[in-house]
C-alpha cells in the first residue's frame, strides 16, 4: 500500500489554523547547523484538516524581490529557537541550497514532497 502524501496549503493564503500557535514561525530568520544564517521563512504548508505544519519556505537572496531563491524544508529538520526568534536547520547551509527546486506559488505536489523529503533523509 503506498503512502498517500498530505493534503497541504499554504498557511499564507488559507484560513487553516495551525495546531499550535508557536508553530507559526513566518518571517524568522533561518541558520544552518553551524549558526550561518541561510534566510527567511515566507510561509509553511500545513495539513488542510489538522493545521499541522509539514514544510517551511525560505527565501534567500535577492534585492527587491529580484533573484531570491526558495527552498522547501521538512518541519522534521527544523527547530525553533524561541528566545532568539529564529529557526534552526539541522543541516548544513550548503545541503540547504542544494534542495530539489519547487514553484513556492504552488502548493508542492506529492512526487514534489517526496523529492525533497528524500533528499532530506526521510522516506
Amino acid at each position: 500500500m503506498e503512502h498517500a502524501e498530505p493534503d497541504l496549503v499554504n498557511f499564507s493564503d488559507s484560513d487553516v489554523r495551525v495546531e499550535e500557535r508557536w508553530h507559526d514561525v513566518r518571517d524568522l530568520d533561518v541558520y544552518d547547523i553551524n549558526g550561518e544564517q541561510i534566510g527567511t521563512v515566507e510561509s509553511l504548508y500545513v495539513e488542510r484538516e489538522s493545521g499541522v505544519p509539514r514544510f517551511l519556505v525560505v527565501s534567500a537572496g535577492g534585492l527587491l524581490g529580484l533573484g531570491k531563491k526558495y527552498f522547501l524544508i521538512p518541519v522534521e529538520d527544523v527547530s525553533r529557537d524561541v528566545g532568539a526568534e529564529r529557526v534552526t536547520v539541522t543541516q548544513n547551509r550548503d545541503k540547504v541550497v542544494g534542495s530539489p527546486d519547487f514553484e513556492p506559488d504552488e502548493v508542492p505536489k506529492p512526487d514534489v514532497q517526496r523529492a525533497v523529503r528524500a533528499y532530506y533523509g526521510y522516506t
